[in-house]
Formats: structure tokens, C-alpha cells, sequence
């Protein structure tokens, strides 16, 4: 195919690549106006926008400002980190079934907070997410740790899976142990393993906000040497990709995304597993685009769970976790029934 013909394409293929990012962009926005209007209260899209820029003392605007504006804050930075977390673990393991979780986060969160209530004494929610996201932070680092015993250049996929397997495992079953013993613990960590963005201030916002923020920056960065990767590690050498340090940014950033929304919002089901397939499907394999369409796609999946979770059991609410098993479980179910597994 010869260079004048070859142009046109390539723009005909950024240019639909920026148009979906455009629609999913837009799918957020609307999931952002279903989450602050639609609830046990609806409240008119007018008035929510009256609420957010000529605040009043009525009960309308203290429910918005007050309430739901930070549970869809919290709602849109968990769907964005699970969702790049969730394409960087495919990528870097090269399995199609592996989540963020792979990487101990999940249960050494829970492991942190369950030991934090039991021997510190802690009782508020905001400390306890400082001890679940040091927790997911020492559970990655020690599976990283033990995914590089033995091996050169930094884990394998497979060490990696391996160590995040086990490490999980006996965080998992030290936390149930702990929980047997505490009842206070025990009801802390049953609300946080149905996962929820319910009864979060601003506060929890603003502190999970610089580690996702760092996250998402060292995703990008990454994405280049991920591309690279998928093509084998010896054509990534010969490419001069330095193959221990890209998967260390990559580790890095799963850790901080996945760790940051794990703490606050309590183990979100299978948003790091489908998403990165749904936006497979729609970018490709390339990671720079891969990385954006699988955080935009996130976000609107939790805002659009969370919703549904609030009208589908008048009075009260199913947690946001609770409706994604929901929607994620058939979807695992066809995944591992393809008849062709998944390439990456």
C-alpha cells in the first residue's frame, strides 16, 4: 500500500478514535446528571444546576452539595481508576481474566482496616481508609517482591499472577480470622466488601484524588512501553524498551489507582475485569488509546450501577458493588465460554 493511500486511512482512524472518546466522554457527563438528580428524591436538572451555581438553604440543595455531588465525585475517580488499572493488569500479564486485584490490593486494604479497628482503635471512615491504602500499597509491593524471586528483568506475567494468587489468599484468610474475633470489625468490613460510594464526604474525595491523579499520569507514561511489551520482551529490547523499568511504572500505577479507589469505595466487583474488554472492543490494542476509552468507560459503568442501585429497591438502595457483581458475573461467565480465549 503505497504512502498516499496509507495517510488517509491512518487519519480516518484517529479521527473515529477521537469520536468515541468524544461519545464516551459524553456517556460520563449524562452518568454524572443521573447521579446528582436521580435518587429517593429526584430533583429537576434545573435545580440541581440552581443548587451547584446559587446555592440556597433549601433541603434540595444541602441533598446535592452536601451529599450526592461527592458520592458521584467519588463514583467517577473509582470507575476511572479501576478502569486503567484493569487494562494495565491485562496488558502487563497478558490474561484476560486478570483484575486489579491480582495484585493483592483488595484484601490488603481489608487486611489494614480489620487490623487498624482490632489493635489502633480506629473508628472513623476516614481513617480508615489511610490504613486500607497502606495496606493495598504494602500487599502490592510484597507481590511485586516475590514475583521478582529468582527471575531477571523484573516479574514475569506469570510470577506476577502467581504471587498476587497467594499473597491474596493468605491476606484473605488472616482477615477472616481477625473478623471472627471483633464485632465492630466485623461490620466495618461487611459494609466495605459490598463496596459502596454512599456516605462519603468531600473529604474522602479530596484525599484519594492525588493518588489517582498520579495513577492516571503514570498510566500514560506507560502506555508507550505496554505497546511495546505486547509485541514480546525481545522485540521490546531491540526496541529499546528498558523491560524492568516499564513494568515497574506499570506496577506502580495498577498499585496506586487500584489501592486509592479500594479504600474508599470497598472492593467494586468486576469493573477492572470487563471494562478493559468493552474497550478493547472499541479502540483496539493500542494502550494510548486502550488507557482513556477503559477509564471513561469505568467511570460511566459505576455512575450507571450506582443509579440503578438507588431505584430498583424503593426505599432503600442496593450498594453500587452489589448491582456490578450483578452485571459483571454473566458477563464473566461468557468471557470464559468463548470458544476463542482472548488475545492481548
Amino acid at each position: 500500500m503505497s504512502a498516499t493511500a496509507v495517510a488517509p486511512r491512518l487519519h480516518g482512524i484517529r479521527h473515529h478514535r477521537i469520536t468515541v472518546l468524544a461519545v464516551l466522554a459524553a456517556a460520563v457527563l449524562a452518568g454524572v446528571v443521573l447521579s446528582i438528580t436521580v435518587g429517593s428524591r429526584s430533583v429537576a436538572p434545573l435545580d440541581a444546576w440552581h443548587a451547584l451555581t446559587a446555592p440556597a438553604d433549601t433541603e434540595s440543595d444541602i441533598i446535592i452539595r452536601s451529599l450526592r455531588v461527592p458520592r458521584t465525585a467519588l463514583g467517577v475517580l473509582s470507575g476511572l481508576a479501576l478502569g486503567v488499572a484493569g487494562a494495565l493488569m491485562q496488558g502487563h500479564t497478558r490474561n484476560p481474566l486478570a483484575d486489579p486485584g491480582l495484585l493483592g490490593v483488595t484484601q490488603g486494604a481489608a487486611f489494614a482496616m480489620v487490623a487498624s479497628i482490632m489493635w489502633l482503635g480506629a473508628s472513623s471512615l476516614l481513617a480508615y481508609i489511610w490504613f486500607g491504602l497502606a495496606g493495598a500499597l504494602v500487599a502490592s509491593v510484597g507481590v511485586f517482591a516475590l514475583g521478582m524471586v529468582g527471575g531477571r528483568g523484573g516479574p514475569t506475567p506469570v510470577t506476577l499472577a502467581l504471587a498476587g494468587t497467594a499473597v491474596s489468599a493468605f491476606l484473605y484468610a488472616l482477615t477472616s480470622a481477625l473478623v471472627l474475633l471483633d464485632e465492630q470489625a466485623m461490620d466495618v468490613f461487611r459494609f466495605w466488601q459490598a463496596g459502596s460510594i454512599a456516605a462519603r464526604g468531600p473529604d474522602v474525595v479530596w484525599q484519594v484524588l492525588p493518588f489517582i491523579a498520579a495513577g492516571l499520569v503514570l498510566a500514560m507514561i506507560n502506555a508507550p512501553g505496554l505497546n511495546a511489551l505486547s509485541l514480546g520482551e525481545d522485540v521490546a529490547r531491540s526496541l529499546g524498551q528498558h523491560i524492568a523499568l516499564t513494568r515497574t511504572v506499570g506496577v506502580a500505577a495498577v498499585t496506586l489507582l487500584s489501592g486509592a479507589a479500594v479504600a474508599a469505595c470497598g472492593a467494586l466487583a468486576f469493573v477492572g475485569l470487563i471494562v478493559p474488554h468493552l474497550a478493547r472492543a472499541l479502540s483496539g490494542t493500542d494502550h494510548r488509546w486502550l488507557i482513556p476509552y477503559s477509564g471513561l468507560l469505568g467511570a460511566a459503568l459505576v455512575l450507571l450501577a450506582d443509579v440503578v442501585g438507588r431505584v430498583v429497591a424503593p426505599p432503600g438502595e442496593l450498594e453500587v458493588g452489589v448491582v456490578l457483581a450483578l452485571i459483571g458475573a454473566p458477563f464473566f461467565v461468557a468471557l470464559v465460554r468463548r470458544r476463542k480465549p482472548v488475545r492481548l
